[in-house]
């Protein structure tokens, strides 16, 4: 039998830090904290040996979700994202990922809206007025979405609007899959520095894209999903309705559902 010393909770931290920034070097950003570990001691003994965890898991600290630090505060401030996402639209604004959205673009559209708002809409990409004016859901669509923002009590100010992709496709075509891949950074960023509490997906493109599904735009509808956390809800594109002014009830619907879900009054 062999008498070397059983390993305390001390080394147990060291060796799981060690393995914790091997996994980081890596490109691994985060893991769950382990299930507590216990040390070999009497029911009830507290250990205190150098180094040993006061936590509720011994891996505790070692890697935790991302944050982004600023200072002292481990989380920033509604002014710190705010700056944030203007130096990301800056970015994007220079962005030649897709050469030809770059060459064809008349500007990007990166968005507009209110930071930790209660909710998110996303539409696919933006058309030919959003192109022009650099704001999305500016033309018939987004006066269609307006209406609807306000039927639910909100105002526009109040929400947060963007796209899957921060370009016009020429001709008002739909993003292609390699531009969707190119612009999900951005997107990803974006949605991190602005916190919303629910996302409303406009239109199959934006609920496949952002889900990672290929489920059609009628299976989507009227449940929820999820993105990193977030509730998402699914339906039809204002566009759509402009063609399609039968299935506003249905869109209606699915509000309705939304706001139950947020909480708020339904009018």
């Amino acid at each position: 039998m062999s008498d070397a010393r059983k390993p305390n909770s001390a080394d147990l931290t060291r060796w799981g830090r060690h393995h914790a920034e091997s996994l980081q070097s890596a490109g691994l950003e985060w893991i769950p904290a382990a299930a507590p570990l216990q040390a070999d001691r009497e029911p009830g003994e507290r250990d205190t040996s150098p180094g040993a965890s006061t936590g509720s898991s011994l891996f505790e600290g070692l890697i935790q979700p991302p944050q982004v630090s600023h200072g002292s505060s481990p989380v920033p401030s509604v002014e710190e994202r705010r700056h944030a996402l203007e130096v990301l639209a800056q970015r994007v604004a220079g962005c030649t990922r897709c050469a030809e959205l770059a060459a064809t673009r008349t500007q990007t559209v990166f968005g507009v809206g209110k930071i930790d708002t209660e909710l998110c809409f996303i539409g696919e990409a933006p058309g030919a007025d959003e192109d022009a004016t650099g704001e999305p859901f500016v033309g018939a669509a987004g006066q269609l979405l307006n209406r609807i923002i306000t039927a639910c009590g909100l105002k526009r100010e109040e929400v947060y609007i963007c796209n899957i992709i921060k370009c016009r496709p020429p001709g008002n075509r739909l993003p292609q899959i390699h531009e969707a891949a190119n612009c999900r950074e951005y997107l990803e960023k974006q949605l991190e520095l602005i916190r919303p509490k629910f996302i409303c997906a406009l239109g199959a493109c934006a609920a496949q894209n952002l889900l990672d599904t290929k489920a059609p735009i009628g299976r989507l509808r009227g449940q929820f999903h999820t993105y990193r956390g977030i509730p998402v809800h699914c339906t039809y594109h204002p566009a759509y309705l402009l063609r399609s002014p039968d299935k506003k009830k249905d869109v209606w619907e699915d509000m309705k559902k939304l706001l139950h879900q947020m909480g708020r009054p339904i009018k």
